[in-house]
């Protein structure tokens, strides 16, 4: 590991001040990601502000009726708190179908946005891979790549986000509370996590310094309908190869409102507004299930060793929608016995 220097804050703007003070500084939590990155010499921090000081891990009700959660609030506060759970159970299911209850209890919600991809050549220092170090060139690309993204991938990564969380928080449109140097703004989901195209080494749309203080969740949790399906190789302390995050608003058999989202497909959470829009107004029907998720995956594209996505996150996307629509109101998590 390369030595580095470490300060705790006990203020956001002290935070930031120090973040700023320091080159090649970054922030720390729970430390479940970074510290790994550390090891593997795939971070190279020379400066660690510490956070777990600040007064970030309340979770309490917004004026506009929604939740706010802290950034420095644990995942499995989170997950059981008691609001979360009475009207935001697909938040609370989701988290839940992620790493292990010690993981769980250390890592935090703004650390969840953050989390790196588990791409095998992202954490191999000594294969290419342009996020990990830019023109390097994509290992994953013609190499083994099973876990790899069919959505949204460039010829500079095909990496895919590796969170639960996010799949959830990107169906329930939540909003990221960041401060700066420049000052405090939020961010819409959908806006904060970026695509690859040619800058794949940018996660995120953060500028320099910021820090998450907070996640908004709006009123609306859809806490009657809903599913959170995870497809995964192993039952437990897997990531998905597919996830699933279906909610919807029914007027007897009738969809008014839709939101769908897709994990282990590509480089951010994936939430397709257009395969929405074909629920609306349609009937909660097996069929018009398939019409939407024959949209989401109508651009997708394999590249070798995880074709097999495609038609597992069709028949996901289905499976989730008719669980949703039965109010089944629980997470469904299945492990692939075999190896497409």
């Amino acid at each position: 590991m390369n030595p580095f220097t470490y300060t705790s804050a006990t203020a956001v703007e002290d935070a930031v001040r120090d973040n700023a003070s320091h080159e090649g500084a970054a922030y720390i939590g729970g430390g479940t990601n970074i510290l790994d990155l550390m090891k593997e010499n795939v971070a190279r921090p020379t400066h660690l502000v510490g956070l777990n000081k600040l007064p970030l891990t309340a979770i309490e009700s917004t004026p506009e009726g929604g939740l706010r959660l802290g950034a420095l609030a644990t995942n499995a506060d989170t997950a059981w708190n008691e609001e979360v759970k009475r009207r935001y159970p697909l938040l609370n299911q989701a988290i839940l179908a992620g790493a292990s209850p010690q993981l769980r209890n250390m890592a935090t919600n703004g650390g969840n946005l953050l989390q790196r991809t588990r791409c095998y050549y992202f954490y191999d220092t000594a294969t290419p891979c342009n996020k990990r170090e830019p023109g390097s060139g994509c290992g994953a690309i013609g190499g083994f790549n099973r876990i790899h993204a069919i959505l949204g991938a460039s010829e500079q990564c095909i990496a895919t986000h590796p969170s639960d969380m996010c799949i959830a928080l990107a169906a329930l449109a939540a909003t990221v509370r960041v401060s700066g140097p420049d000052g405090e703004r939020t961010i819409p989901f959908e806006d904060f996590h970026r695509l690859p195209g040619n800058t794949p080494e940018r996660d995120n749309n953060l500028e320099a310094g910021e820090l998450i203080t907070g996640l908004d969740l709006p009123a609306k949790g859809f806490e009657k309908n809903f599913s959170y399906l995870k497809l995964r190789d192993r039952n437990s302390y897997a990531f998905a190869l597919v996830s699933v995050a279906a909610a919807l608003e029914l007027d007897g058999d009738t969809i008014t409102d839709a939101r769908l989202a897709l994990g282990g497909v590509a480089h951010k959470p994936w939430r397709d507004q257009e395969a929405e829009n074909l629920l609306k107004g349609q009937p909660a029907t097996p069929e018009t299930f398939a019409r939407a998720a024959a949209k989401v995956v109508e651009s997708a594209q394999g590249y070798g060793s995880n074709n097999f996505k495609i038609e597992l996150a069709r028949r996901a996307i289905v499976r989730a929608l008719k669980q949703a629509a039965e109010g089944s109101q629980h997470a469904s998590d299945v492990f692939l016995n075999s190896n497409p």
